[in-house]
């Protein structure tokens, strides 16, 4: 492309899906891979050389003004993302993940279990409490098909995303999935450790990057992606101070991005309001479940009127 999405001048243009009307007619299987990159700040991201990232953005639809939960923190964030509901539903409040009611408002991948049973879902994650919880209820629950469950304190967190993404696309060659969420949780960690958004963060943003390009390349590289209808998500939980901290309600804290890439994206209209909520609606949309209005979802299906 002329200009860059992302702070990248050119992309390649075999990395960006195709989002033909025609081919998106002809591809009858929806399927949906739900990318996070903990704690991205979207000003940051703009700065760092993303070519994956940016080719998605230059062929489907991109906003760096979406708006994630109160507090900004990976507990209520992570949970929001997933459920479709603010804290003041779904009950976390905190990275205890205390008061939580994942039985009243699960996440989207629990959600398909219990009205799609025939789909394939699938989660790789290395933040533990996303999946193990004492008392029960984490928010991706052992009633998913598959789990990658990878500790990143104990491997190091570059290294745990590295291999959840081998493992994952391991599962895209080998596997039929029709619903998948991966979690890449570095950069957050990184700019923990280091107290900034310097260069060791722009780094670790890179890295994902590098993850999100071997992801998308399994999903293109499927023996029968020419009959699949993939949707690609890649947002995150929160952004970040210059500090490295989070957890207020400033703008670099607050603003968050999100990317939409497939076929489907062809007909969206421009980017306007989002919402962290609106995520987990979006991914179930695209499989063609029905968001009944008892689940009370607080978000909508991106690329619908609002």
């Amino acid at each position: 492309m002329a200009t860059a999405i992302l702070g990248i001048a050119t992309v390649s243009a075999a990395l960006i899906f195709c989002t033909s009307p025609d081919l998106a007619a002809a591809q009858s299987t929806p399927r949906v891979l739900l990318i996070g990159i903990d704690g991205v700040r979207p000003d940051v991201l703009a700065e760092v050389p993303t070519p994956n990232i940016d080719a998605l953005a230059a062929g489907g639809w991109y906003t760096a003004e979406a708006r994630t939960t109160t507090p900004s923190v990976s507990g209520p964030s992570w949970s929001s993302m997933l459920t479709g509901v603010w804290p003041e539903k779904h009950g976390v409040t905190n990275n205890d993940f205390t008061g939580r009611d994942y039985d009243r408002w699960p996440s989207f991948l629990t959600r398909i279990e219990a009205e799609r049973p025939a789909l394939a879902t699938f989660a790789a994650l290395d933040w533990l409490p996303l999946a193990e919880l004492d008392g029960g209820g984490p928010v991706l629950p052992a009633s998913i098909d598959t789990r990658v469950v990878l500790n990143g304190y104990d491997l190091g967190w570059a290294e745990a995303d590295a291999e959840l993404t081998a493992q994952a696309v391991s599962h895209l060659e080998g596997a039929d999935p029709d619903a998948m969420f991966v979690y890449l949780g570095n950069p957050d960690e990184t700019s923990h450790e280091h107290g900034s958004i310097g260069m060791e963060y722009r780094d670790a943003i890179a890295l994902a990057d590098r993850h999100v390009g071997m992801l998308t390349d399994a999903v293109r590289a499927r023996s029968g992606y020419d009959s699949e209808d993939w949707l690609v998500l890649i947002s995150t939980d929160h952004g970040r101070r210059a500090d490295g901290g989070h957890g207020g309600d400033s703008p670099e804290e607050m603003t968050i991005f999100i990317l939409a890439s497939g076929p489907a994206t062809s007909d969206w209209p421009p980017p306007g309001p989002a919402f962290i909520v609106d995520v987990a609606a979006t991914a179930l949309d695209h499989l063609g479940i029905a968001i009944d209005p008892g689940w009370e979802l607080d978000g909508r299906p991106l690329g619908r009127p609002r």
